[in-house]
């Protein structure tokens, strides 16, 4: 069993693994709204800017959709699978995401107090 700690111990042979660098032009969105439809082939994702999430339903603001994705099925399914597994692992280290926003609402009521 050696006793060289990890920090003593060479680094292993063989090539150099770069890490991907996202184009320089590659402009982040920010959206709170999703709307997803589809085809017996293909699922059509719609994203924009709800900016009255919560306001009045008498007089409701247009949604502007700025991105729209469209995907396979297949890749459909992959982006699923790692979305759930960040989900979980973001509510194992930070705790339940509540969706329902009048029972966030009715929570921020109680810490104001």
């Amino acid at each position: 069993m050696s006793t060289e700690s990890a920090e003593n111990r060479p680094l292993p042979a063989g090539p150099v693994v770069q890490p991907t660098i996202e184009p320089a032009d590659l402009e982040p969105i920010y959206t709170n709204f999703a709307r997803v439809t589809g085809s017996p082939e293909e699922l059509i994702l719609d994203f924009g800017l709800n900016t009255a999430p919560v306001g009045d339903p008498s007089s409701p603001v247009p949604v502007k959709i700025d991105q729209r994705l469209v995907m396979n099925y297949y890749t459909a399914m992959r982006l699923w699978f790692t979305l759930g597994q960040s989900l979980k692992r973001h509510e194992t280290n930070f705790g339940k995401i509540e969706v329902d926003i009048a029972k966030r609402l009715v929570g921020q009521q109680g810490a104001a107090r």
